[in-house]
């Protein structure tokens, strides 16, 4: 008698829990909240633009924003291409190289239109090597493009790695003339009294008054359903950086994505930070791609994008 009220019990007991884990079940299934919006950014003028958003993510299409930091390209671009990013902020060059091999993308504008500039040390010679990172990149092509323009003929050094690595050779005594852009150019002005800014990189031609079109703010397809609230609220986000910048510098701070007293309002004026969409901007976009593919076809993939790129097929 013993043994069968022990398999009753045990019987009643497996009963009670499956009822229990269908009623949680339930229960995770209708309060569940829509996953986030994951958005991808580099340390950087791309971060410093979305400043507000790191406090105050907005609700597109009703579901949260979730920013997500990296502090190297191709870690952006990986987020991206694995699903891990549904909005990426990364290079325009790199944007349009990986919508060139098929990456499934939609480019909903520009945020950060030029940071970089050559900064060498008081009473060097007019033969110092310029020291830039980098070769085919952005950076590189754009001193390139300053020089011929310019007719100078400065020898040109690859050796250093980084943004960093430019910044601390100056510091360091190490480099007199380097191209650097923010925020480790207002730090190295800062420290080092002798450097100085000598010429902005950032204007294609002496007409040009915005700038170049230096970022790309690109979605997934599925993100894209939401476009006009992404834009609205990227637009937002850089107007509240341009107009509050010591606000966005402490929620950088706060965040400890910056060192305190690393960024300076000089500093997020430098960055250009000013969104606009796609539609706005196209010939920009079209005259920046062709100027990097007439010197390097390999940063945008060996070709041009297609029209596809700036105007997507609804």
């Amino acid at each position: 008698m013993r043994y069968w009220i022990n398999k009753l019990y045990l019987l009643l007991l497996l009963i009670v829990v499956s009822c229990l884990g269908c009623r949680d079940g339930a229960r995770s299934v209708s309060t569940s909240d829509p996953a986030p919006i994951q958005v991808a950014v580099l340390r950087g003028p791309s971060v410093i633009a979305l400043a507000d958003w790191l406090v105050n993510p907005p609700q597109i299409g009703g579901q949260a924003v979730s920013v997500q930091v990296f502090d190297a390209p191709d870690r952006v671009q990986a987020a991206l291409i694995k699903g891990e990013a549904d909005v990426a902020m990364l290079p325009m060059i790199s944007a349009a190289n990986l919508y060139n091999k098929g990456v499934a993308l939609q480019l909903l504008g520009c945020p950060i239109w030029g940071t970089l500039y050559i900064v060498e040390r008081q009473s060097i010679a007019a033969n110092t090597t310029l020291h830039l990172f980098g070769s085919g990149t952005t950076p590189d092509i754009l001193t390139r493009h300053y020089l011929q323009q310019q007719g100078l003929d400065y020898p040109l050094s690859y050796t250093l790695r980084s943004a960093q690595e430019v910044a601390e050779g100056l510091l360091a005594g190490r480099v007199d003339r380097a191209v650097l852009g923010e925020p480790f150019l207002s730090l190295v002005l800062r420290k080092d009294s002798s450097l100085h800014i000598v010429a902005d990189l950032n204007r294609l031609s002496p007409q040009d008054s915005i700038g170049f079109a230096q970022t790309a703010i690109v979605c997934t397809p599925e993100a894209a359903t939401h476009r006009q609230e992404l834009c609205a609220a990227l637009r937002r986000s850089c107007a509240e950086t341009n107009a509050a910048p010591e606000r966005a510098i402490q929620h950088l701070e706060n965040q400890q994505l910056f060192a305190p007293g690393a960024l300076t309002t000089a500093s997020v004026r430098r960055c250009r930070i000013d969104f606009r969409e796609t539609k706005e901007i196209a010939s920009s976009i079209e005259t920046f791609l062709r100027l990097i593919y007439s010197y390097e076809p390999r940063a945008l993939g060996g070709k041009l994008p297609d029209a596809g790129f700036i105007s997507p097929t609804p």
